[in-house]
């Protein structure tokens, strides 16, 4: 089966400072993952780790510094500001700043389905709305000529995944798209993208921080930290049996709903971003609990064990 989406040695580099003390500072460095059609992979980590990074690359709103991107089988032109099409539609993470407050929301709707001649009459328009609404639990009705401060955080978040619906795409990139909503809402939305992975075929690459949804709703994950790729393979392996250390530190500073269980380990504070990115060998070793003196100098490499990829001096030979 052909990957729906592949990022093959993705790189993005930003420049920082004057012209005299200017220094490249590496987001997002030569990093590798593919989509299978109806999957949903997980790009995970703390927040600075450059997943966001990442989508806005993979989106066409940043140039990516090398590497290639390849979306069904096209490859994607640097020269292109944005490739949102049909085919690929974006969820982001505030849905009140996804929304101009002075617009109707179905405005949206409509400016989408004439944009993309997915209707021949203002019936048709209306009654393809509305089953792209019914999908996430609304209706036509429920939204017609209000406005986005109408609306409840988790409506106007269905409301968002509605309208990325609207042109059938193969390809859904969410950005952490449950960070801004209620709790209680919070499984109903990835419900929904597991319903759509499911019924429709949809493939989503799922953007977030959060890694008891990660767990729930994924097919496969990438643990990132400060632009790389740390760990990579299904949510099961990589999240009940994580290798490097960084995934479990990661793993163990979720809280567990039970009183009588304290947590082990003491979740340090990072250093700053800047200092970890610019960190030779593996940025990671100044918090690594089994850092070695080969950590310290010595990027390591893509290590494959069973079905899983290791970026870990542990799992070396040399």
């Amino acid at each position: 089966m052909d990957n729906l989406l592949e990022v093959n040695n993705l790189t993005k580099q930003y420049s920082q400072g004057n012209v005299i003390a200017r220094i490249s500072l590496t987001a997002v460095d030569n990093i590798s993952f593919y989509i299978k059609p109806a999957e949903i992979f997980t790009l995970a980590g703390e927040s600075g780790c450059g997943k966001t990074t990442t989508a806005k690359v993979v989106l066409g709103f940043e140039e990516n510094t090398s590497g290639e991107i390849i979306i069904d089988g096209r490859l994607q032109s640097r020269k292109e500001k944005s490739w949102i099409t049909q085919g690929v539609q974006a969820i982001f993470q505030d849905p009140f700043s996804t929304f101009n407050p002075l617009r109707t929301v179905d405005s949206y709707f409509h400016e989408t389905v004439q944009n993309f001649r997915l209707a021949k009459s203002k019936k048709d328009a209306v009654d393809l709305i509305d089953r792209k609404l019914r999908l996430v639990g609304l209706t036509y009705k429920d939204f017609a000529g209000k406005y986005p401060n109408e609306f409840s955080g988790g409506q106007l978040q269905r409301i968002s995944i509605a309208r990325a619906l609207v042109t059938d795409p193969k390809l859904i990139i969410a950005d952490e798209p449950v960070s801004m909503v209620d709790a209680s809402l919070r499984m109903s939305i990835v419900n929904l993208f597991k319903q759509l992975r499911d019924e429709l075929g949809v493939s989503i690459l799922y953007i977030t921080h959060d890694l008891a949804t990660a767990y729930y709703v994924s097919d496969r994950i990438g643990i990132m930290f400060r632009g790389n790729i740390i760990e990579m393979g299904t949510v099961e392996q990589v999240l009940m049996n994580p290798r490097h250390p960084y995934s479990k530190l990661l793993r163990d500073s979720i809280p567990q709903a039970d009183p009588k269980k304290r947590w082990t380990t003491t979740v340090t504070l990072a250093e700053l971003e800047q200092e970890e990115y610019m960190r030779q060998g593996c940025r990671f070793a100044g918090r690594c609990p089994d850092v070695m003196d080969v950590c310290k100098g010595v990027v390591p490499r893509d290590i494959q064990i069973e079905d899983v990829l290791v970026k870990c001096h542990l799992y070396s030979d040399e």
